[in-house]
């Protein structure tokens, strides 16, 4: 059970750099990107192709990251551009980094065992916990600079933002790519973590980032952008422990995990609501009774 547990922790970790990159698209510029899909296996398939042709595995990461970036670009230009719905433009990109993943891998699946990783020397537990702070505390300084606080106020008020000078295609292209550069970081570091790059390695990843956030959310609370942040990472690792103690149950199999992700995300999105609604029926209960109390309160004063 502990090493159940341990291991949960540590995909978590994993995971993490994507929750923070779909944080970027989902609540920061309220842009619904399904490039994440495709952008993850760029990165697996950039981070095998290279390592099991004897390149670096820090070079690896360097490129998936890069991947990334151009992908989310192509979405943000498609969007902004090309004046393309924001759904569309990223589900037409995830369509089209399919047949770009064949290119670069040039095969469906990619083994590297007995290869080198960023993983070979230092356990990934520990790795992965200084990646994330770091790239958690790098974005929380970008998101306070004036290029940041652009890119945030294009999400809650484009109009607004551009009213003042900004030019918020630029703001989108930007935030998309940062967003895709991480999923795409972690897709590559997941490929090194686990062996192998897989074609379908990608598929459901958008489901898993939005379970991640919106988990953080809920439980952690995202009041500024510091705690919005530590909440995406906290809310991956919380998300992976809810998966690892559902699959100790008998009944539940490992194919069940798709399944169980979409649980997870209804019941993260439905709790808040009811939570709500019942703090709103209780308050609208409390001043209705203080209302026919007062009205029931006997008269005093000078009437006879």
């Amino acid at each position: 059970m502990l090493d159940s547990l341990y291991g949960a922790v540590e995909l978590g970790l994993l995971y993490a750099l994507m929750a923070l990159g779909v944080y970027i698209t989902f609540r920061i510029l309220d842009f619904p990107d399904l490039t994440v899909d495709g952008s993850f296996t760029t990165g697996g398939a950039i981070s095998a192709i290279l390592i099991s042709n004897g390149y670096s595995p820090l070079l690896a990461c360097l490129c998936s990251f890069l991947g990334g970036l151009a992908a989310g670009a192509c979405t943000g230009l498609l969007h902004t551009k090309g004046r393309i719905n924001g759904l569309l433009s990223g589900i037409l990109m995830m369509i089209a980094l399919y047949s770009i993943n064949m290119r670069i891998m040039g095969k469906p699946n990619i083994s590297l065992l007995g290869t080198d990783t960023v993983f070979s020397t230092v356990p990934p537990f520990a790795l992965m916990f200084v990646v994330v702070i770091v790239v958690k505390l790098l974005l929380d300084a970008f998101f306070h600079t004036e290029l940041g606080l652009a890119l945030r106020a294009t999400g809650d008020n484009a109009r607004m933002i551009r009213s003042l000078g900004a030019n918020t295609d630029t703001t989108t292209i930007l935030g998309v790519s940062l967003s895709n550069g991480l999923v795409a970081l972690s897709g590559g570091l997941i490929a090194q973590q686990s062996g192998f790059a897989d074609i379908s390695m990608g598929i459901g990843m958008i489901v898993i980032g939005l379970a991640s956030v919106i988990i953080g959310e809920a439980i952690f609370g995202a009041r500024t952008v510091f705690w919005a942040t530590l909440a995406a990472v906290l809310g991956s690792i919380v998300y992976r422990i809810v998966v690892a103690l559902a699959l100790q149950v008998e009944w539940l199999k490992t194919s069940d995990l798709k399944l169980i992700t979409a649980v997870i995300v209804i019941i993260a999105l439905v709790l808040p609501s009811l939570r709500r609604n019942w703090k709103q029926k209780a308050q609208a209960k409390k001043r209705s009774a203080e209302l026919i109390g007062l009205i029931k309160q006997p008269k005093t004063g000078g009437e006879r």
